[in-house]
């Protein structure tokens, strides 16, 4: 295992920058993910700390030693793609074996690690196939056998799933977390599916136009996005926005006021950095904000009722998501436990204040601060 550490690392193309002088440190056997939109740079740097592509400047460090000028089959990593990458000639053993075959590994050694891998995966009843003869899963698993076969120090993930069927996407990232706790080998996954991010990392890493912009728990970038971009990009469905005006109070409470004259408590952990008069952007999860009865708890006090209509319904099944408009935007709510809702049909929601989140509007970031953000953890071997 290895610590992996960037310190102001940039990434150009003549005069184009594309990553921006970011720091970061995974910890030894810590699974991080970036994250974030297509073109925000994060296969870039994933692609950088395997060798794949040259830094422009900074330093990057695998375990005790720079490698920014080693070549990739120096740095003892190893990189799962999306495109499986296997040889369409070899069997699955061939796949398995061939890099160690190419290290010069004694025979022996080389049969070994192939069938510890083919154990861990699953692979024993397709040894003998050809690619060809196999399933996405399949590949995708062969894929990570011969990954693993190397021991190295950091495994590399570009995106391994994009390529396969929803169902699938599932069953896969069960697999890669089983592999993960049996190993315990620093991964480095890149994904531009936020739900991978959630279900997969210790840490995650949000990036945005080659920045990072936010670094902490699935829990910490859920809880506490440091703006609106991650608040948008993290959660399903995406958090609902709203513009409104501060009324700030002598006693340190505030109301924000949105359009069409709706006026909504702020939450309690804001008082006294909200100004009065400031532009803000309301924050909220689809989760709370929620028909009377059907939420996950029952918010009480703290909540903020208002009659609504529903535009559109989508019953999921365990849950039926909602469309409905406050302050002049259309929102999405959740029923929780649900019933058949009806187009037009006027419903009682209630507002989980104290779940609210507060933006400034000029900047966008989060009235609290920039928090959420938390170093790499102690990991034991």
């Amino acid at each position: 295992m290895a610590e992996v550490r960037l310190e102001k690392v940039y990434k150009r193309y003549g005069a184009m920058a594309v990553v921006h002088g970011i720091d970061l440190v995974m910890a030894h056997g810590e699974f991080v993910v970036l994250v974030g939109p297509s073109g925000c740079g994060k296969s870039t740097t994933l692609r950088m700390i395997a060798g794949l592509e040259e830094i422009s400047g900074g330093t990057i460090t695998i375990g005790e030693r720079v490698v920014n000028e080693l070549a990739p089959r120096e740095r003892n990593i190893s990189m799962v793609f999306q495109n499986y990458a296997l040889y369409p000639h070899m069997s699955v053993r061939e796949n398995l074996g061939f890099g160690l075959k190419i290290a010069k590994l004694e025979a022996g050694e080389i049969r070994r690690r192939v069938n510890e891998a083919s154990d861990v995966l699953g692979l024993s009843a397709l040894m003998d196939r050809m690619p060809g003869e196999l399933s996405g899963g399949q590949r995708q698993r062969v894929a990570m056998g011969r990954a693993i076969v190397r021991n190295p120090d950091v495994f590399l993930f570009d995106e391994p799933l994009s390529n396969l069927d929803a169902k699938l996407r599932v069953q896969m990232r069960t697999e890669i977390k089983k592999l993960h706790k049996r190993v315990r080998t620093t991964v480095v996954y890149v994904t531009h599916d936020q739900v991978e991010a959630m279900t997969l990392a210790d840490r995650i890493v949000i990036m945005r136009d080659g920045y990072v912009v936010q670094v902490g728990t699935p829990l910490d970038v859920f809880e506490n996005p440091a703006d609106t971009f991650v608040g948008s990009f993290i959660g399903s469905p995406p958090m609902n926005m709203i513009e409104g005006v501060v009324h700030a109070t002598g006693t340190g409470a505030a109301q924000v006021e949105l359009a069409e004259g709706l006026v909504v408590p702020a939450p309690a952990r804001t008082a006294g950095r909200l100004a009065d008069g400031q532009q803000v952007i309301l924050g909220i999860r689809a989760d709370d904000l929620t028909p009377v009865g059907h939420g996950t708890s029952d918010v009480g006090a703290a909540g903020f009722h208002l009659d609504r209509v529903v535009s559109i319904s989508e019953p999921l099944g365990t849950e039926t998501i909602l469309f409905t408009g406050i302050g002049g935007k259309e929102v999405v709510a959740k029923m929780h436990n649900p019933r058949p809702v009806g187009i037009d049909e006027r419903l009682e929601f209630v507002l989980a204040v104290d779940r609210l989140h507060v933006f400034d509007a000029a900047t966008g970031v989060n009235v609290l601060g920039r928090a959420g953000t938390t170093p790499a953890p102690a990991i034991a071997n």
